[in-house]
């Protein structure tokens, strides 16, 4: 039996109706290519930008902690999801498909699960804000992919917006709050990987000889003072993202 949480306020349940109602006038492609986005489609995007993030992270001078800040991306929805786990089980609140008729479903197999809070919007709002946290640019993307996933739930009739905005709080908070006894963690551990073998999973390999023929083979000198002057201005030309570096 669902708790008093499954009668939804009417400002939850008029706004499924209205992104709902969309899928009802659209084409069927669109709801088909709408259905995958919202299923696999932002998913699989957020992991490329998770490796985007990766590769530049390796070349960064903090690489180690950079990439500790991203291990913590997958990791943190991890842990979001078995914290949803009793969550979800005590709030008990059916598909709204469930308790209200008129809702066009395009997702089969929904029915015995429960609706809050969405794992998709949880997922994909915590992969956001973990790699917000290392990479703005990229988090920024991230960030408006997660919106996108929870109004794709809603266009699917699978999801509440309360379930939508309880996946996000879940993962910011679980991400956020978690983030400095994760850092202490996994920042000692990318350090000790960096002088491993897989240290070209930490840290990006400088090709042979690259500095030396920047500067070198100058009689008078004036290429060394270059590459130092060079590197002073790379220095002072690094990213200026917010991130657990920091």
């Amino acid at each position: 039996m669902s708790t008093p949480l499954a009668d939804t306020t009417n400002p939850d349940l008029d706004l499924l109706y209205a992104v709902n109602g969309l899928a009802r006038h659209a084409p069927a492609a669109l709801d088909h290519l709408v259905s995958w986005i919202g299923e696999y489609g932002i998913l699989i995007g957020l992991a490329l930008l998770g490796l985007v993030g990766w590769l530049q992270a390796r070349r960064r001078p903090d690489a180690p902690v950079a990439v500790a800040g991203l291990l913590w991306a997958p990791l943190s929805v991890a842990i979001a999801e078995l914290a949803n786990l009793p969550i979800s089980a005590i709030v008990d609140r059916p598909r709204p498909f469930v308790d209200h008729a008129g809702l066009e479903v395009l997702v089969e197999g929904k029915a015995g699960t429960h609706s809050f809070v969405s794992d998709h919007s949880t997922m994909s709002m915590g992969i956001a804000v973990a790699l917000f946290l290392v990479n703005r640019r990229l988090g920024w993307i991230a960030g408006g992919l997660a919106l996108l996933q929870g109004f794709c739930r809603m266009y699917m009739g699978v999801h509440y917006p309360t379930d939508v905005i309880g996946g996000f709080a879940l993962a910011t908070a679980v991400v956020l709050l978690l983030a400095p006894i994760a850092m202490a963690v996994l920042v000692p551990l990318c350090h000790a990987l960096a002088r491993t073998p897989l240290a070209p999973l930490i840290r990006a390999e400088r090709g042979p000889g690259r500095d030396a023929g920047r500067g070198g083979g100058r009689p008078d000198g004036r290429g060394r003072r270059g590459g130092r002057a060079r590197k002073a201005v790379r220095s002072e030309e690094q990213p200026r993202e917010s991130d657990l570096a920091a």
